[in-house]
């Protein structure tokens, strides 16, 4: 079945660690059924397939540097063009410099772009990492209430680059890292800043508020 590309549900989220970004981007892909891409996984799974990308990027990480702007926009490239996501997609870690976004402009060509910035103050985020806890076995970020990962029963553990001046300093990186990237989208009619410090399920309503005014109804 061929899908009409004009009307693709695609979607950035932005937002500092803590805000919830993760949650709501994987929220948000399970409901309207289009992938939730994260950088981090794909990286890892180019890198497990040994893609071109992904050997470059092994021999990158091997020698102990960052993966730079080439090899990360070629992951995501070879990833966009799979068919499950040309119905839409949830960015989760991309991009996340002004290149990026640009390269990403470049592979999406004249389809729509929803761009979501979760803004959260920075004592409520190192309040909120600070009692983070994820699981040992598969990664998810648990929420307050959980006992043990709803997603696999593995050990909930508190992560140790959660401790309160590792936490202040990853969200200093992080604002100047992102602010132009915020900078580049902000002036689209498809940006939004959401308020983080409202209910999961008001933010996410938020977002799919944001979804629908740009894409015209499909959220």
């Amino acid at each position: 079945m061929s899908v009409d590309r004009a009307s693709a549900l695609n979607l950035v989220m932005l937002g500092p660690p803590g805000a919830g970004k993760g949650t709501q981007a994987e929220r948000f892909a399970q409901k309207h059924r289009v992938p939730k891409i994260s950088t981090g996984d794909i990286l890892r799974e180019a890198v497990t397939a040994q893609t071109g990308m992904g050997l470059a990027a092994r021999q990158v990480m091997d020698a102990g540097r960052l993966v730079g702007d080439d090899i990360m926009i070629g992951i995501v490239s070879e990833r966009l063009a799979r068919e499950d996501a040309k119905a839409g997609f949830v960015l989760d870690g991309f991009p996340r410099t002004v290149r990026q976004a640009e390269a990403l402009d470049g592979m999406l060509g004249a389809q729509p772009l929803v761009v979501v910035d979760i803004v959260v103050p920075e004592e409520t985020l190192v309040r909120r990492l600070a009692s983070r806890r994820m699981c040992t076995a598969c990664g998810h970020s648990a929420l307050p209430e959980e006992k043990g990962c709803p997603k696999c029963g593995g050990e909930l553990v508190v992560r140790i680059d959660d401790s309160a001046g590792i936490v202040t300093e990853r969200l200093r990186i992080y604002m100047e890292q992102t602010a132009p990237i915020v900078q580049f989208y902000r002036s689209r009619r498809g940006f939004r800043a959401i308020d983080g410090t409202a209910t999961p399920e008001q933010v996410q309503t938020a977002i799919c508020d944001a979804v629908t005014a740009v894409a015209g109804g499909v959220a």
